[in-house]
């Protein structure tokens, strides 16, 4: 049997086919049938049940691209798979409803899953992983949640300014100016879960802060969703410093990548001293993420492993 479908836009084939086809390579075996894809036109051949099985799954993975703000990762597809199979799949993750009637966010591997659960369930929140595994973009999705659900009233976004030994005074401008392009990824999370406009407007408005840890000495953050990004590059004396703003009804999410630290020796990074100091204590939780959970490109999770195998003790 031969059939065939279109895919639309290029952005719909870069979410449905994968990074290098690789769903549509996991559907082929699954599925044990012959296919190809040119210019968005997927053809499918071979056994009826097949053929009529991985098209299913196709325009079901169009649906979910079309439904979600994000990309999918590799569980999606072997979830889908499941379900056409007849099979019983793994619970799907909850989405995330966000601030903007109709979108959502929705945990793309079972790190981020568990991210998320531990977020719903604890105060504070220390998670460590590789770059591109969702840590502050899941974060975020649960901070616009909680204001969407009026469980806070405000958003602070912190990073610490520290980049490989540059400083601020090196960089032109005003205070805003210097310090935009250390908190610029933390932007750019909010944007693409929300409208542009809308993110602007929560930013004029004051509902989202986004602001140097070292500039949050002497405040008290109630009813706050505060998410600390590039924590490996915080100090021990700035991360108590920041745990201890927290005031009523707040939460907290310390992210960061403990391989990546660029504090210049002998500081040691706050992330490590907290993730030791802080073990035990109810209503803290920490997950640590790995290359799994890696949603950029195939080869950073390939790079990730690498860097790993290359850093282990046992290698």
């Amino acid at each position: 049997m031969e059939d065939s479908l279109k895919i639309g836009s290029y952005d719909e084939q870069l979410l449905v086919f994968g990074p290098q086809e690789r769903f549509l390579k996991k559907i082929r075996e699954a599925f044990g049938i012959e296919m190809s894809a040119r210019n968005g036109l997927v053809k499918l051949s071979g056994a009826h049940e097949g053929v009529r099985s991985a098209k299913e799954t196709i325009l079901a993975l169009q649906k979910a691209a079309r439904s979600a703000p994000q990309e999918f990762g590799e569980d999606d597809v072997d979830r889908l798979v499941a379900q056409i199979r007849g099979a019983t799949p793994p619970p799907a993750p909850l989405p995330i409803p966000l601030l903007e009637k109709g979108r959502s966010a929705i945990p793309k591997t079972a790190g981020q899953a568990r991210l998320v659960e531990m977020i719903r369930t604890d105060d504070i929140v220390f998670c460590s992983g590789p770059a591109g595994t969702g840590k502050t973009y899941m974060a975020m999705a649960m901070a616009l949640h909680a204001m969407g659900k009026n469980e806070v009233r405000k958003i602070i976004l912190a990073r610490p300014a520290v980049e490989a030994g540059e400083k601020l005074g090196f960089l032109p401008g005003d205070l805003f100016e210097k310090v935009n392009p250390y908190l610029r990824p933390l932007y750019d999370a909010m944007e693409d879960l929300l409208d542009y406009g809308k993110a602007k407007k929560l930013i004029e408005r004051g509902l989202v802060e986004i602001v140097p840890v070292a500039f949050m000495r002497g405040r008290t953050l109630d009813r706050a969703f505060v998410i600390l990004d590039e924590a490996q590059n915080c100090t021990p004396k700035q991360m108590m410093m920041f745990l201890t703003r927290l005031g009523l009804h707040a939460k907290a999410v310390v992210a960061g990548d403990a391989t990546q630290v660029d504090l210049l020796p002998p500081e040691r990074s706050g992330l490590a001293d907290a993730w030791e100091t802080l073990q035990g204590i109810p209503g803290i939780g920490f997950i640590q993420l790995d290359a799994t959970d890696v949603l950029r490109h195939p080869l950073v999770k390939e790079i990730v492993r690498a860097y790993g195998r290359r850093d282990s003790p046992t290698s």
